[in-house]
């Protein structure tokens, strides 16, 4: 029974008529396509014949000791000579990772590029046995329905499920290349006057508004300030790569900009003008994936490392942040 088992997880998928189909059409022999499929000749007919019921028209022309491909017949073997191995790729790379650990989780792009991935390397180093897939997508996945675990967002507490956890808060800063001020010192916010300032390319939603320099300029009372010109990107990664680079400087994400700050490749020139943003940082375990001892790992780590944000942006510790996954 095992040896039956180990067999059949072995062979190829079935794939009906059309496996039938294109080994008589590569041998052009109905016997030693039978031979090779591990059937009588007269079941692989029976196939053959069942086909061109279905297709309405003659796929083989049956010679007395030779079998020919008609048009048709052509034509169906171009398409399904691709289709078949394809198949069969598709299914041994199911098969080779059916009873693996894995982690899906949804984020959007900038948050995967800048915070998540840059730290996986110490997850996957101490949990080896557990493969990790990331989908960065800007679109709210719906757990309950998409192939994913969990979901890394970012917003206000009222746009979040009953059950998301807060990972931490942010504030929101100028920040710079150092090369880019030991040319040009910016020790006020006037001074940004001298400077190329780094904007989102898209208008932002209402409850986003917080991340735009008009805010922040508003605060330092210079509604009618104009910089030496603007850069406009779509994405946040995109607005700190040019800031890293020495184009101009960024209003930006203090938990997205905290390893860059703390390793010197970008400035706080202005650390006293910081803002508070009212959105934040959540972790939402999907309700099937919730009791998996992999899922449970991911999420301890991945709160470790939300409480080491926490303390390098110098937040203090949030009553409601949930510690723990019931």
């Amino acid at each position: 029974m095992l040896h039956s088992q180990t067999h059949l997880r072995s062979r190829p998928i079935a794939a009906g008529h059309l496996r039938a189909f294109e080994a008589v059409a590569r041998h052009l022999n109905f016997r030693a396509a039978a031979e090779e499929m591990a059937l009588t000749q007269s079941a692989v007919s029976r196939q053959i014949q069942s086909l061109e019921d279905e297709v309405g028209v003659p796929l083989f022309l049956r010679h007395t000791r030779a079998v020919e491909l008609t048009g048709a017949g052509a034509q169906l073997l171009a398409a399904v000579s691709q289709s078949l191995p394809r198949i069969d790729a598709a299914v041994r790379q199911i098969r080779h990772n059916a009873g693996r650990k894995s982690v899906s989780i949804t984020t959007f792009a900038s948050f995967a590029s800048m915070w998540l991935i840059p730290r996986l390397e110490q997850f996957q180093r101490d949990h080896p046995e557990i493969d990790i897939r990331i989908d960065a997508t800007d679109a709210s996945l719906d757990l309950d329905l998409a192939d994913v675990d969990l979901a890394l967002r970012y917003g206000p507490a009222d746009h979040m499920p009953p059950k998301a956890i807060r990972m931490f808060g942010e504030q929101l800063t100028p920040v710079a290349s150092p090369w880019l001020l030991k040319a040009t010192p910016l020790k006020k916010p006037a001074d940004l006057a001298q400077f190329a300032l780094i904007e989102a390319g898209d208008a932002l939603p209402s409850h986003m508004e917080w991340l735009s320099w008009q805010r922040w300029l508003a605060q330092q009372h210079l509604t009618r300030f104009q910089p030496k010109r603007w850069l406009y990107f779509n994405y946040a990664y995109q607005m700190v790569q040019a800031a890293l680079t020495g184009q101009g400087v960024v209003l930006a994400r203090l938990p997205m900009v905290a390893e860059s700050l703390a390793n010197g490749d970008l400035v706080e020139p202005l650390p006293g003008l910081r803002i508070d943003s009212p959105l934040s940082y959540w972790l939402i375990v999907g309700q099937r994936s919730h009791q998996r001892p992999e899922i449970g790992a991911f999420c301890e780590w991945l709160q470790a490392q939300a409480k080491a944000t926490r303390q390098t942006i110098g937040e203090v510790p949030d009553p409601d942040t949930i510690d723990n996954i019931d």
